[in-house]
């Protein structure tokens, strides 16, 4: 006799649900809450009364002025976003004392727009949307949580396929498996809600499985693809001699200079000089035509601070194939790069595996349950399993 490959997968199905689904939704509900986790933190933690600051255009050269002078122990480079918030300059200082030792932790500041006073300053991982951006991708396990997420990811996806080949109605059954029983037993009720359920969510979840994979394993996802699409390229300007010369060129003059040098691009990050000199360069991040990343766009300008002169540009237009697919990897897992609808959509998702993984263990234990006491032979004409 051959193997039944729809029993063996039913109850790859169900161990690794009972295995991995708690983490799984974990996960699943942190990335739901991150779907809008800018205009949640806006609306937690920044006063109303910013409104009365907004300035048609951000005034960077002030900014740094102002952080500067609040921060002077902060002496090496900010970075400010590029917003289209009118009424805050969101900044960021990487690698404080503060958090020394920390993976990632950097210092967070948010200014007027007119750049002459501090809003809020916290640090990453210290405020909610922080903690649960730490919990989503790296389970509150700095780099080696990350890995573990990249695997777990790997083995959910195969939890969603296993799942549908399970599923998988044979030839002439399709209107059969796609029925809802609303006359079963609770055990089979059970069933057809999870089946349900994950048929609605199963494309979505696997889009995300899949590039969250690839966004927390990206040496391992470039080492699959660079065979098929080419060697990956990065941006690794190398810093000429650093001058103590402070900085002449202005945040915004930088900026101004980038977008001459991409036309049509919208700036993202303004990377500014050290005020000791030891970096004299600013390195401007830009989106450009198809890039599909608003806030991480993966154009890099990098100026000199002194003379204004164009140091190197790094395009995403000229990346190549695997740099295209690494880039598109971000926008499309945090649905960033849908409309209102998409993000919704994403939202929803994610709030679905928790309904997935309760409609699952329930059945599972009703089963279990049913089994053990003999009471009476199984009714519902469900599968087995999950």
């Amino acid at each position: 006799m051959g193997i039944n490959w729809r029993k063996v997968h039913r109850r790859i199905h169900l161990w690794l649900g009972l295995s991995v689904g708690i983490l799984f939704t974990v996960i699943a509900l942190s990335g739901a809450i991150l779907v809008f986790y800018n205009e949640l933190d806006s609306a937690l933690n920044l006063p109303a009364s910013q409104s009365q600051h907004a300035a048609t255009s951000p005034d960077y050269d002030t900014a740094l002025k102002t952080l500067r002078a609040a921060y002077p122990d902060k002496n090496r480079s900010w970075r400010f976003e590029v917003t289209n918030d009118a009424g805050v300059i969101p900044a960021r200082y990487y690698n404080p004392k503060e958090t020394a030792g920390e993976d990632f932790a950097p210092m967070m500041v948010w200014l007027t727009a007119d750049g002459t006073t501090v809003l809020r300053r916290d640090f990453w991982g210290q405020y909610f949307v922080t903690w649960i951006y730490n919990l989503h991708f790296r389970l509150l396990l700095g780099s080696t949580g990350g890995i573990i997420v990249g695997y777990l990811g790997l083995a959910c996806t195969y939890l969603l396929i296993s799942g549908l080949i399970a599923w998988w109605p044979k030839r002439g059954q399709w209107a059969r498996q796609l029925r809802f029983k609303r006359k079963a037993n609770k055990i089979g009720l059970l069933y057809d809600w999870h089946k349900t359920l994950g048929l609605f969510s199963a494309i979505p979840l696997l889009l995300l499985c899949v590039t969250g994979v690839m966004l927390a394993l990206p040496k391992e996802s470039r080492f699959v693809l660079e065979p098929v699409f080419g060697q990956s390229q990065f941006a690794n300007f190398a810093s000429e001699n650093a001058t103590s010369a402070p900085p002449v060129i202005s945040p915004a003059q930088a900026l101004a200079i980038a977008k001459q040098v991409l036309p049509a691009s919208k700036g993202a990050w303004i990377e500014t000089p050290d005020a000791g000199g030891s970096r004299a360069h600013y390195r401007i991040r830009l989106q450009v035509s198809g890039d599909p990343s608003r806030r991480f766009p993966h154009s890099y300008v990098y100026i000199d601070g002194v003379s204004g002169k164009v140091l190197e540009v790094f395009d995403y237009q000229i990346q190549g194939a695997t740099n295209t697919i690494m880039n598109w990897l971000h926008p499309l897992h945090d649905g960033t790069y849908f409309t209102l609808a998409g993000r919704i959509l994403w939202l929803l998702t994610g709030m679905l595996t928790l309904g997935l993984f309760v409609l699952g263990i329930w059945r599972w234990m009703l089963r279990t349950r049913h089994l053990s006491t003999k009471t009476s032979p199984a009714t519902d004409s469900a599968p087995r399993g999950f």
